[in-house]
Parts: C-alpha cells; sequence; structure tokens
C-alpha cells in the first residue's frame, strides 16, 4: 500500500494547497452575505484534483463521496464553472470546464471491494470563518480502511501551511507539515489514564452532535477541562496526536446515518496511533455497508486507554436513542 500512500498524499496536498488560496481570498463581506461560494469553489476544486490524481495512478478504482457535477455542467452555472478552473489554473493544473467537471464526476462512484472514499472539504464552515477544516481520503479494501490521508490545513504551527497525518493499517501514523513532506514523524496519543483529566473534543455546529448530552456524560465522567470545540476530522487529528482524549460525535436523532468520508481516514488515523475508535455502543465502524455507517451509532474516539469508561459513560447516560438494529 505504500505506492496508495504516496499518491494519496501528494493529492491531498494539492488540495490544501488550493483551499488555501481560496479560502485566503473570503473577505468579510462574504460571511456578512452567508455567500458559500468559497467553500463550493474550494469543494469542486480539491475534488477535482484528488480524483484527478487517482484517475491517473488508479484508473479502475472508484471514488466514494459527497460531490458530482450536475451543476456545474449547466449553461446557468458557466460562469461559476469558470472560477473553478482559474483556481486550479492557479495550481498549475490547466483543463477546460468539461475535464473538469468529468474529474469531479468520478467522485460519485459505488462503494465495492476496493474504492477510495473523498471529503474535498470537511469542516465547510469552519473553512469559511478560518476555524479548522479536512481534506480527508481514504483507501477501503473489503471493507476496511487500509489507507488514510488526512490534510489540516490549521492544524500545527502558527505561520505554517498545516499538518498532513497519513497511515496504513498495520504500519502506524505519521505526520509532516504540507509543505515538507520529508520531514515526518510518528504520532501517538497520549497516555493518560485518568478519565478526570481527559480533554473532550467535539463539533463546533450543534447540528453535528448532541452538546447538551456531551455535557451530561462529561459530567459523569468528572472531567475537570472545558471541552475543545473544532470542525471537522480536525478532531480525529488532535485525539491522535495527543492534543486530546476523547471526541464524542453523538447521533441529534435516531435515524442519522454517519457518511462514510467523514469517518473513514480519521479512524484509521487514530487507530494506527493507538487509539480507538467505536460506535456509541463500542461497536467498531463498519465500513463495509456502502455511503454510510448505518450499522452503526455516533462515534466515540479515544486514547484507548480510557475507551471502556467512555463508552459506559455514554450508555449509562441514557441520551442516545436506539437505532432499530437490535442495540
Amino acid at each position: 500500500m505504500e505506492n496508495e500512500l504516496l499518491v494519496a498524499e501528494k493529492a491531498v496536498r494539492e488540495a490544501m494547497g488550493l483551499c488555501r488560496v481560496v479560502q485566503a481570498g473570503i473577505v468579510p463581506s462574504v460571511l456578512e452575505k452567508a455567500d458559500r461560494s468559497p467553500v463550493t469553489i474550494a469543494d469542486f476544486g480539491s475534488q477535482a484534483l484528488v480524483c484527478r490524481s487517482l484517475a491517473e495512478s488508479f484508473p479502475d478504482d472508484p471514488v466514494v463521496g459527497e460531490e458530482d457535477a450536475a451543476k456545474l455542467r449547466q449553461p446557468e452555472q458557466a460562469e461559476f464553472l469558470d472560477r473553478v478552473t482559474r483556481v486550479l489554473a492557479s495550481q498549475g493544473v490547466t483543463a477546460g470546464g468539461d475535464t473538469v467537471c468529468d474529474w469531479i464526476d468520478r467522485g460519485d462512484g459505488v462503494p465495492c471491494d476496493r474504492f477510495w472514499t473523498l471529503d474535498p472539504i470537511d469542516g465547510t464552515k469552519g473553512f469559511l470563518r478560518g476555524g479548522q477544516y479536512a481534506v480527508a481520503l481514504a483507501l477501503i479494501v473489503a471493507g476496511r480502511v487500509e489507507v488514510a490521508v488526512l490534510g489540516c490545513p490549521g492544524l500545527g504551527v502558527v505561520d505554517g501551511d498545516g499538518l498532513v497525518f497519513s497511515a496504513i493499517r498495520g504500519a502506524g501514523t505519521r505526520v509532516s507539515p504540507a509543505s515538507e513532506p520529508d520531514d515526518s514523524r510518528p504520532v501517538s496519543v497520549s497516555d493518560c489514564t485518568d478519565v478526570t483529566r481527559a480533554r473532550l473534543c467535539e463539533s463546533v455546529e450543534s447540528g453535528h452532535s448532541a452538546h447538551d448530552r456531551s455535557s451530561v456524560i462529561a459530567e459523569s465522567l468528572g472531567l475537570q477541562s472545558e471541552s475543545v470545540r473544532m470542525d471537522s476530522q480536525a478532531k480525529y487529528a488532535t485525539v491522535a496526536d495527543g492534543g486530546a482524549e476523547m471526541y464524542l460525535r453523538l447521533p441529534v436523532d435516531a435515524s442519522y446515518q454517519e457518511k462514510i468520508w467523514d469517518h473513514a481516514a480519521g479512524s484509521l488515523v487514530v487507530t494506527e496511533s493507538g487509539g480507538t475508535v467505536s460506535d456509541t455502543f463500542g461497536v467498531p465502524l463498519d465500513f463495509s455497508q456502502g455511503r454510510t455507517l448505518q450499522k452503526n451509532a455516533g462515534v466515540v474516539v479515544s486514547n484507548g486507554l480510557l475507551h471502556e469508561q467512555i463508552v459506559a459513560a455514554v450508555v449509562a447516560s441514557g441520551t442516545i436513542r436506539d437505532h432499530d438494529d437490535g442495540h
């Protein structure tokens, strides 16, 4: 899987560069008008770059993601498509609109025995407000995540370009600066065994996770620290690198099914750093069920040492309404 990892890393670094260019152009008026066009341009541009790279190296591998180019192909979207092609050109990738749409449409694949899953910008609101977001890419083979790359432009050194977390199943996780791929180091979770000292990472947006439920669980565990709220799979990276001991994503309603691209890359990055990832019942995440984690309810991420205590607190809190799957 070394070649797969190299291709994935290069693609994610390119996508991060494009996203930074677009994010740098966001002015206050964009936020005042709730204008989502910058993140949409970056979303499409990031997906185009990653799918282009994967198509060159692994033409038979489908890519499963959230976006397709159907809207971009509509005549009234010609100006918007032109903005996407221009931002790609700024990154040295010159192509016509049809070619760009073809690249993007590669992300509309169907899960099979071997496929990639991509979130070209995970944490769109974080992207718009200058907070955390991620470019998340993972290779799933026979229902297991085998390779993961998580690009986090907002993590790491103050003046840097962010960090890239890379993992191969069985070979550990490494992290490197986005601009210095050869300067990598191994990643390991925190060795904290006192749950009251654990730091909790959770979503900024309350629509993504039930914050009131988290606070009940935090109180029952006796957590002494304020929770750290950030967008995107940067939370997985933070737990993997020892910056927090736990991350809870609790279902806001019983019918919601988590999307595989929101968790595939992050889950391998954490487990290969020595941590544990499960659903809220302690069941491992099942990536063999198509585009969603339909056999799982929510997500619990930890440094591993505290996992049983955390899951027990989640279950005991009685705040998770069961999915109709026998739990």
